[in-house]
């Protein structure tokens, strides 16, 4: 008689998930290891159908081997079992359990025990079946994790929601999953070889910082108990990086995890990973070039070309150089009337209201400017466009353009309907700086959650002499979404969900 503890409520289990407990406790009962420690591995999967690729129809190749993988595919007959295993990387080989090669026990325990999820550990002659299938012929098998719950099928696909709440399921079971999840670190390579060829450094900044700053958005909070002090999840690295380049750095980039406080939907997480890199004596035309090489070079190590194909089979070119449109000029277009940073916010309250748009009072000029150009122009902007020239009292940190007034030197690059990363020529003048971070500090007395604070450590930093210089962010997960199509929560492995509830 089993010891072994029941789960809560057993009798009120699906069936499927009791007859799987039961076929655990039974295993326990006849001194078998459901979850061993290890299991004999010889090969991967992709090993052996890298080495016997080319093998004839009908082989017995006398060699001998012990693979592992999941079962995704079980037909089990009198005297013959058939089975397809299946490796992490999606790599799949057939099994095949015949009486004469592993006996009536073994045969009638692999019938019983073995369900579709199974991981197990199948030993034997590598082989092709008379249909040409690479296989392993099996002198013996041993479990290698009991499965206590079905996958999926194909008549009960999963939907998105669930997808994303069971990422482990969504990687065993769909390809783009697993694709996806591979496909990230080659871009990282990629991006971390562009930079380096470059002559950037790579470099580390606090995600806990004592205020927040570098980008406009709302924060999260926390609280330090060995400090007593109240701190914020980082919203951008910018400051600190600017920092280094003060002290001598001069081209630093760093890929990191930012957190902001605000809505999520198709391309947006409050978790997310992005990319930002500064360079010395560069400006906002250098920096965009760096950005097309960066984007450029990650489309080429993942696809071989600058024409990426779409999950859904759409191509997309990123090669060449791209558009460049100013944003005035979209919003000029977009309301019909001429359009400048110097237009009053009365006007452009006038042309918001005649689109139909809700206005925030909150919204300072430059920010209407920016949500009446993103409902008239975003969701044209499909090959990659850099939108040029950004207004004044929404770009704390940038430099005011050298031509025209109230505009600062800042771009936006927009690929598929959404911004994928934004660049600048940096505003290095300390003076105008501490203007520029006071109105933010006013903004914020008066209930904007996401202006910035008066960061005086950094004040310092300039005041010591920062060069001129570039700067740009582009946020990891939009990259992919560039390179693959898809929404950000399938860019993202384990992005943020709500908990479940009964």
């Amino acid at each position: 008689m089993s010891t072994e503890p029941q789960v809560p409520a057993e009798d009120d289990l699906p069936e499927q998930l009791r007859i799987r407990r039961e076929k655990r406790v039974n295993l326990i009962d006849r001194g078998i290891e459901p979850y061993p420690v290890s299991v004999p591995r010889t090969h991967s999967l992709a090993a052996v159908r890298e080495k016997y690729k080319d093998l004839e129809t009908d082989t017995a190749t006398g060699d001998q081997a012990s693979l592992v993988g999941r079962i995704i595919f079980k037909r089990d007959t009198g005297k013959l079992c058939f089975a397809t295993l299946r490796e992490g990387d999606g790599t799949e080989i057939q099994a095949m359990l015949s009486l004469d090669k592993v006996g009536q026990e073994q045969l009638d325990a692999w019938k019983s025990d073995v369900d579709l999820g199974d991981i197990v550990s199948v030993t034997g002659e590598i082989i092709t079946s008379k249909r040409g299938e690479l296989s392993l012929l099996a002198n013996t098998w041993a479990m290698a994790s009991k499965s206590l719950r079905p996958l999926p099928n194909d008549h009960k696909p999963m939907s998105e929601e669930t997808r994303v709440r069971m990422r482990y399921v969504d990687l065993i079971v769909r390809p783009e999953a697993r694709t996806v999840a591979r496909l990230r670190p080659q871009v990282m390579r990629s991006l971390r070889e562009t930079f380096t060829s470059q002559e950037f450094i790579e470099v580390e900044t606090p995600m806990l910082q004592v205020m927040h700053g570098g980008a406009a958005a709302r924060p999260f909070k926390t609280f330090s108990n060995a400090y007593d002090i109240d701190l914020f999840l980082r919203i951008a690295p910018e400051l600190f990086l600017k920092r280094c380049v003060a002290g001598g750095l001069e081209r630093v980039f760093e890929i990191n995890r930012n957190f902001r406080n605000e809505g999520a939907d198709s391309s947006h997480s409050p978790e997310f990973a992005m990319i930002e890199t500064y360079q010395a004596f560069g400006d906002w035309r250098t920096i965009a070039d760096l950005t097309r090489s960066l984007i450029q070079n990650a489309a080429k190590a993942v696809s071989g070309s600058h024409v990426v194909t779409h999950m859904n089979g759409r191509e997309a070119d990123l090669g060449g150089q791209w558009k460049e449109i100013s944003l005035y000029d979209a919003i000029s277009e977009g309301v019909g009337e001429t359009v400048t940073a110097l237009t009053p916010i009365a006007e452009l309250k006038k042309y918001a209201t005649k689109l139909g748009m809700k206005i925030d009072p909150k919204w300072v000029t430059g920010k209407l400017a920016e949500e009446i150009f993103e409902h008239v122009a975003q969701d044209k902007l499909i090959e990659p466009t850099f939108v040029m020239g950004y207004p004044v009292d929404t770009s704390p940190l940038v430099r005011a353009h050298r031509e025209i007034p109230g505009v600062v030197e800042k771009w936006d690059l927009y690929v598929d309907g959404f911004e994928l990363a934004t660049g600048y020529s940096e505003l290095v003048d300390p003076v105008i700086q501490r203007e520029r971070l006071i109105e933010q500090a006013e903004l914020g007395a008066k209930g904007d959650l996401e202006a910035m604070q008066l960061d005086e450590d950094f004040l310092r930093a300039m005041e010591f002499g920062m060069p001129p210089m570039g700067g740009m962010g582009m946020g990891v997960d939009r990259l992919l979404m560039a390179l693959t199509g898809l929404g950000i929560r399938e860019t993202i492995l384990f992005p943020l969900v709500k908990p479940e509830t009964d």
